[in-house]
């Protein structure tokens, strides 16, 4: 999904995203200790387009909307979210969140419920809206500080939309990071290997 899923598919995703439901018990918000803020990708470390340049946005707190179709808060608490997007020219686009929780344990456990959240994607999709027709794939895990997972979702509508997105979920330390790479068209045009690339910068990067 370039996650600019037409109307009536986006919301359909948004109630699946919430139905997910898995709660992690956490201190309460605020509890974690400061430190050193992650470092984000550059647009340069991307993958490649073929015909455009990336463009990164700023560093912002919170909690990215575009990764509310397979990804979300719901169940977890409030911990240090911050994010940046990425576009091109074209309809392609990717985000990296980053979360600061309060322990390694707690990071396992949320990068554990993230995964669940996008390894179960597609179905929840097909769940939510008959106007969706979804299929997930797991690309594996990645040999990067305390491990990386990737995975890809691909969305075809009634009327005819298709968008394909390679999302992944890294840790490292008591520090979590997403990744999503998403644009219309189907899996023959995602570009894994260097989507594994990416991850693997992107959880090397965080400190």
């Amino acid at each position: 999904m370039s996650m600019r899923i037409r109307t009536s598919a986006l919301t359909a995703l948004a109630v699946a995203a919430l139905a997910a439901g898995t709660v992690l018990t956490a201190p309460a918000a605020g509890a974690a200790t400061k430190a050193a803020a992650p470092k984000f990708l550059s647009a340069s470390q991307l993958p490649p387009h073929p015909t455009s340049s990336w463009t990164a946005g700023p560093v912002t707190e919170g909690f990215p909307e575009a990764l509310g179709v397979c990804v979300s808060t719901e169940g977890v608490l409030d911990w240090d979210y911050r994010h940046r997007e990425f576009r091109t020219d074209l309809d392609t686009n990717a985000v990296q969140l980053t979360v600061v929780t309060g322990s390694a344990g707690q990071a396992k456990a949320l990068a554990k419920h993230y995964d669940d959240l996008i390894r179960t994607c597609a179905d929840r999709l097909e769940a939510a809206s008959p106007d969706v027709d979804a299929e997930g794939r797991d690309f594996g895990t990645l040999p990067v500080e305390e491990g990386a997972h990737v995975r890809g979702v691909n969305t075809e509508t009634s009327w005819g939309a298709t968008d394909v997105a390679l999302l992944s979920v890294g840790r490292d330390g008591r520090t979590v990071t997403v990744v999503q790479w998403g644009q219309m068209g189907d899996f023959t045009g995602a570009p894994v290997a260097a989507f594994k690339k990416t991850t693997t910068t992107a959880v090397n990067k965080l400190y």
